[in-house]
C-alpha cells in the first residue's frame, strides 16, 4: 500500500512527466527520499525514468548531487600542493571502447597530476572503470583511507561508486538495480569524496555538454573540459575524447567563463582510427592483458593515440602544459620511458589490502 509520502512524492513525478522542471531544493528533498529508500522502488525508478525523458536542467542534477554528496559520500581530507584533478566519464555512451579514461589517468599520474579518481561497475559495457582496476590487480573495495593513501603516495587512487566503502546508504543498491542512463550517471560520478576542483570529464550525449558544464561550475569545479566524442558517418558516440572523428567541447576557466569547441584528432597531428581498433576484448582478462601492453609501451596504433589524446587533455586542464598538443607530446614520453606502467605498479601497491596478491596479478598480465 502507498504511504502518504509516496503520493506526495507522486507528484514531482507527474510534474515531469508534463515536462516540468524542478527547483534544485525540490530535486534535492526527492533524492533525499529516494537515497532514505522512503518510498517503494517502482515510484523510485518512475522518477528516474521521467526525469531522463524530460531531459535534466543544470539545477535538476546540482540538487540530485548535493543529496548523494551530504547524504551518502564518506568524505576525506587530501593535503595535496597541486589540485586534484579526475578523468572519470558517465557512462551509457552508444559506443562502447575499451577503458581510455584509465588509461589516460595512469599516465597523467605518472607526469605528476594527482588523479582522485570516482567510477563505477560496467553496466552496458564489457569494462567499467572499477572493473579494469580490478583485473588489473588494484583493491576496488578497500576503504576511502586506503584511495587517499594511494592518491598521495602514488599520484592515483580510485573510489569505487558502487562500493559501501564509498557510498554507504543506497547508492550501489540503486545503480545495481538500473540499466539505462539516468541523472545519477552524471550526478552520482561527481559525488567524489576528494571533492576535486578540476576534472575532464566525457558525457554520453554531445547535447548535453553545455548543460554538465553549468553542471559542474554549480558545484565547485575550477577548471574542467566537458567533452563528447563523435565518429564519422555515424550517430554513435563516446564518453571520451575521440581519434574516430570530432570531439566536442566545453571549457570552465576559473572566472566562470565557459567556452564551447571542437576538434579533430588531425589537429593534434593524430590519426583517424576505425572504431573497431579501439573496441575492448572479448572478455576482461584478454582486455586487461592488452590494457597493460598499452602502459607498457607494445601498443601503437588508435589505443595508443586515444590514450595520447585523454592523457593531454588532463595535463592540459591541470596546468602541466600550455596547450593540449604539447600534453599529449608528454603522455607519449611518459609511456616510452616507462614511467607510466611504473606507475601502475605503484598503484597496484598502494591501493590494496594485499600488494603482494594485486602485484602478482598485474605481473601475470604484463608477461603474458
Amino acid at each position: 500500500m502507498l504511504s502518504p509520502f509516496d503520493r506526495e512524492f507522486g507528484a514531482f513525478i507527474n510534474r515531469l512527466i508534463q515536462k516540468e522542471n524542478l527547483t534544485r531544493t525540490e530535486t534535492r528533498e526527492a533524492f533525499d527520499a529516494i537515497l532514505n529508500n522512503q518510498i517503494t522502488e517502482m515510484q523510485q525508478g518512475a522518477f528516474l525514468a521521467a526525469m531522463t525523458a524530460k531531459g535534466e536542467t543544470a539545477e535538476e542534477v546540482a540538487g540530485c548531487w548535493e543529496a548523494i554528496y551530504e547524504l551518502d559520500t564518506q568524505k576525506v581530507e587530501l593535503k595535496k600542493a597541486t589540485p586534484l584533478v579526475e578523468n572519470s566519464g558517465t557512462g551509457m555512451d552508444s559506443f562502447k571502447t575499451f577503458n581510455i579514461s584509465t588509461a589516460a589517468s595512469i599516465i597523467a599520474a605518472a607526469g605528476g597530476v594527482a588523479m582522485a579518481r570516482h567510477g563505477a561497475r560496467a553496466i552496458t559495457s564489457v569494462c567499467g572503470t572499477v572493473d579494469m582496476a580490478e583485473a588489473l590487480g588494484v583493491d576496488v573495495e578497500c576503504s576511502t583511507d586506503v584511495v587517499a593513501a594511494s592518491i598521495s603516495r602514488a599520484g592515483i587512487g580510485l573510489f569505487n561508486g558502487m562500493s559501501s566503502e564509498v557510498h554507504p546508504r543506497a547508492l550501489g543498491r540503486i545503480l545495481s538495480q538500473i540499466c539505462f542512463g539516468s541523472t545519477l550517471n552524471i550526478a552520482a560520478s561527481l559525488a567524489n569524496p576528494a571533492l576535486p576542483t578540476r576534472a575532464v570529464r566525457g558525457v554520453y550525449a554531445k547535447e548535453i555538454v553545455p548543460t554538465v558544464a553549468d553542471i559542474m561550475r554549480a558545484i565547485g569545479y575550477k577548471r574542467a573540459l566537458i567533452l563528447y566524442g563523435g565518429i564519422d558517418d555515424s550517430d554513435q558516440g563516446m564518453d571520451e575524447a575521440s581519434v574516430c572523428g570530432p570531439t566536442y567541447c566545453a571549457e570552465l576557466f576559473e572566472n566562470g567563463d565557459i567556452y564551447e569547441f571542437d576538434f579533430q584528432p588531425s589537429d593534434y597531428g593524430l590519426q583517424r582510427h576505425a572504431t573497431s581498433e579501439l573496441m575492448p576484448g572479448q572478455d576482461l582478462e584478454e582486455e586487461a592483458r592488452l590494457f597493460v601492453a598499452l602502459i607498457q609501451g607494445r601498443h601503437n596504433g588508435a589505443r595508443r593515440d586515444a590514450a595520447l589524446l585523454n592523457a593531454g587533455l588532463i595535463y592540459y586542464i591541470a596546468d602541466h602544459v600550455d596547450t593540449i598538443d604539447d600534453g599529449i607530446k608528454k603522455a607519449a614520453r611518459i609511456i616510452d620511458d616507462g614511467t607510466a606502467f611504473k606507475t601502475l605498479e605503484e598503484w597496484v601497491a598502494t591501493q590494496n589490502r594485499n600488494p603482494a596478491q594485486g602485484l602478482a596479478k598485474l605481473k601475470g598480465l604484463a608477461q603474458s
